[in-house]
């Protein structure tokens, strides 16, 4: 075991591009259910679109409070690997499972069955997500106490999730409507059930070399630990900011198939826009850490949030503006999309961090668990608010069938992926602004 105040050193490239690869299982299981779900349930299942809102939020609500359950968990656990590479493993499976199963349901007859029977297993699916994705966030905190370590360590984790963003959400489209109907969304969901489990491996083997601080773990009930950590005013801060964007992210997600479908009237196009999405981050996010270690990650969070902003409030041209226009705003939404990864993933572990240092216990967990729940919480609420916005613009929803949607619901998908995550993501500044955590304080502690 390594001891968090040990000289700092870099962490071997196979620890990075293998700590990394975690982001195959979370990029994927982030993104497609934010992007199929909801036209899953009211295109194809005939749900309408306030109770298919309903059932893509229920299980991400349920993850917020088990998220902080699972990082007091991991904190908790004894194990030769340490207290979270085995989780990778073990939930990690079951979360590959369950989400092959949630596009699986047979025609049961009943719009009321089949809406259970995706809630069900959207929920088993989110329960593994919690227990796989906080050890796995809180790992950064403990295999280096280096604050530029962190930054690269993000880089390689968010190089890796936007390439599987890309992948992911470029292809379950594709997928689906090479097959066709309900069959498409089944094979779909197994394939990206299939590339799930490439990331959990690749994580857990990738990680074997990597250090494991050796901090004891916080004393006291969860209730307790939750109390010192909403005391954190960095964190807290930090926290807002980022489930106000997830919140933002989490609406244009949900928005783009209806983007494609019913505004710019190609379903083709919800790939462009994918792979316009996140096809900048995968160049940009090198950049990104480099421009932080010039001027700072707040500073660096501050601007690419601003970049993002633009790039959602471009799109609301999209009723009226050629296709290319669209493409266009969205690709500078990606080029802020991978600094607002790349920068608050690198600053919650200098929160966890100097907690530790500062207390000699382990609270990592807790923290990422909290932060995780926050994040769940914000791209679950992205759905449904988009939906809300559907519903308030009467799109009408169909099983399977096409239909033509009225002016105003092509006004409230145009709305919904552009006005309402540009507004969301500006106002999420003004917590941003107040954050003081820099790197003379993280190196001091």
């Amino acid at each position: 075991m390594t001891d968090l105040h040990e000289p700092r050193t870099s962490l071997p490239r196979s620890v990075r591009i293998g700590y990394g690869s975690g982001s195959v299982a979370t990029g994927a299981f982030g993104t497609v259910p934010g992007l199929m779900l909801l036209p899953y349930l009211t295109d194809e299942l005939g749900i309408a679109a306030l109770w298919a809102g309903l059932i893509v939020f229920l299980p991400k609500a349920w993850d917020v409070v088990l998220n902080p359950v699972a990082g007091r968990v991991s904190d908790r656990t004894i194990d030769p690997a340490g207290p979270r590479r085995p989780w990778l493993l073990r939930a990690g499976v079951m979360l590959a499972g369950a989400f092959a199963l949630i596009f699986a349901a047979p025609d049961l007859g009943s719009q009321v069955l089949e809406a259970a029977w995706v809630l069900v297993f959207f929920v088993l699916a989110a329960s593994a997500y919690a227990f796989f994705q906080v050890p796995y966030v809180a790992m950064p905190a403990e295999i280096t106490s280096s604050y530029h370590e962190r930054t690269r360590l993000m880089t390689a984790r968010v190089a890796i999730l936007a390439f599987t963003i890309m992948l992911a959400g470029a292809t379950a489209p594709v997928i689906r409507d090479a097959v066709g109907g309900r069959e498409g969304y089944r094979v779909m969901g197994v394939v990206m059930a299939l590339v799930i489990a490439v990331g959990v491996v690749s994580a857990y083997v990738g990680t074997r070399r990597a250090p494991i601080g050796a901090v004891a773990a916080g004393a006291g009930s969860l209730r307790e630990q939750l109390r010192i950590v909403a005391t954190a005013r960095d964190f807290r801060l930090l926290l807002t900011t980022f489930v106000l964007q997830a919140l933002a992210t989490g609406c244009m997600l949900a928005g783009v198939d209806y983007l494609a479908g019913d505004v710019l009237d190609d379903q083709g196009a919800s790939t462009i826009l994918f792979v316009c999405f996140v096809g900048p981050a995968l160049l940009l996010t090198p950049v990104w850490a480099r421009f932080g270690e010039r001027v700072g990650k707040k500073q660096g969070y501050l601007v690419s949030s601003l970049v993002l902003a633009a790039g959602a409030a471009l799109a609301v041209l999209a009723q009226a503006a050629p296709a290319a226009v669209v493409f266009a705003a969205t690709a500078l939404v990606g080029v802020g999309y991978a600094g607002c990864q790349v920068f608050p993933m690198a600053m919650l572990p200098d929160a966890a961090a100097t907690d530790a240092a500062r207390t000699g216990e382990n609270r990592a967990g807790v923290y990422t668990g909290v932060w995780t729940a926050g994040e769940t919480l914000g791209l679950a609420l992205g759905p449904g608010l988009f939906a809300l916005v559907l519903a308030a613009g009467g799109y009408v929803s169909s099983a399977g069938d096409d239909v033509v949607q009225p002016g105003s619901a092509q006004t409230a998908i145009t709305l919904g992926f552009s006005l309402v995550p540009a507004v969301l993501t500006l106002v999420s500044l003004w917590w941003l602004t107040r954050y003081t955590l820099d790197e003379n304080q993280v190196e001091a502690a």
